[in-house]
């Protein structure tokens, strides 16, 4: 079975941005950019197309397809 794995922390990390912070940005909560990283809520299409526009790299850079046992 596959997941959708992303690597929103490491890239908000990078850019020294608070969860708060990057919720403001994309006009969502804390408590969803929390989720979205801890790999429980999988964004729709258009917050996913918003993260790549606040990151300013494609989205499956961000997400991508994982194996899991």
């Amino acid at each position: 079975m596959q997941q959708i794995q992303n690597g929103i922390k490491e890239l908000r990390e990078e850019r020294g941005w608070t969860q708060a912070n990057m919720a403001a940005a994309l006009g969502v909560s804390r408590q969803s950019i929390n989720s979205i990283e801890r790999n429980r809520y999988v964004p729709g299409l258009e917050l996913a197309l918003k993260l790549g526009q606040l990151f300013e790299c494609p989205v499956d850079e961000i997400f991508w397809l994982d194996e899991k046992s």
